[in-house]
């Protein structure tokens, strides 16, 4: 099994300007794929940037709407899947399609939609106002020969969140996120940590700069299951790689006790 090479784009893009933010995914894209990327990981809500306020329901689609096209024919175009985040508007046959939801879209590198994962923990004051929280904690799909999943930003500091990926196999977890200061320490300590006692890649995606109220501290990364980061973005607009690789995380795992440790009929008061 080959490894995975794959770019996190840690940008903001435009605000509120879906049409340019498409560019610079394309972009991304291109120059991701020229240099062996087959998967390209981009922020939070980069599809509408993130303190929009009341924009989050003028601009939010369905999972299958314009943007998710738009995006499939990048992936289809340069042969790399693409996670994206985005405001989800819920399809007209749900129970309540008025929600509006903070999601992550995986597209594959044939245009195909692979998963689509509806955040879980909204952070602040912000979110709670204007997003309705997803239901389900551990979404997948199969890339490449890993198994991949997703969460979102707040999603990722809440420990059983991330172990209950580890249980259902995920090999590589996406986290695009809009981590902001003064809470650089998640992606400086907290991500390598997540990665390690999990046993798995983890590739946590910022937005970075300042945004309304908000100051994103950038810092994206890639940690493998050793606890170590393979690549790390600074404070700019960047475009960072590293490899996912599938030989040392099945050494890794067989090497570290933790999961094969655990003892579950311990842990009923947790829940």
């Amino acid at each position: 099994m080959t490894s995975l090479h794959t770019a996190l784009l840690q940008s903001s893009g435009r605000p509120g300007d879906v049409a340019h933010n498409l560019r610079v995914l394309q972009d991304a894209a291109r120059e991701a794929a020229a240099t062996g990327a087959r998967l390209l990981a981009c922020p939070e809500l980069f599809l509408t940037g993130y303190a929009i306020g009341g924009d989050v329901h003028r601009l939010a689609e369905t999972a299958d709407g314009d943007s998710a096209r738009a995006i499939g024919k990048i992936a289809a175009e340069h042969g790399i899947a693409v996670l994206y985040g985005y405001p989800e508007r819920a399809a007209q046959d749900e129970s309540d399609s008025t929600a509006v939801y903070n999601s992550a879209q995986l597209i594959g590198p044939a245009g195909e939609r692979l998963a689509n994962y509806r955040k879980t923990h909204l952070f602040g004051c912000f979110e709670r106002e204007w997003f309705t929280p997803g239901e389900r904690a551990v979404v997948q799909a199969e890339l490449a020969g890993l198994r991949i999943g997703v969460m979102i930003c707040y999603d990722v500091e809440f420990p059983e969140n991330v172990r209950a990926h580890a249980l259902a196999g995920t090999d590589l977890l996406l986290v695009p996120t809009a981590q902001m200061h003064p809470f650089q320490f998640v992606p400086e300590s907290v991500i390598p940590v997540r990665a390690f006692e999990n046993q798995m890649y983890v590739a946590y995606v910022n937005r970075v700069g300042a945004e309304g109220e908000f100051e994103f501290v950038g810092l994206s990364c890639l940690a493998g299951p050793d606890g170590v980061v393979r690549t790390r973005a600074g404070r700019t607009e960047q475009l960072v790689r590293a490899e996912v690789d599938p030989a040392f995380l099945k050494e890794s795992r067989a090497d570290n006790p933790y999961l094969h440790d655990r003892r579950p009929e311990l842990y009923g008061p947790l829940t």
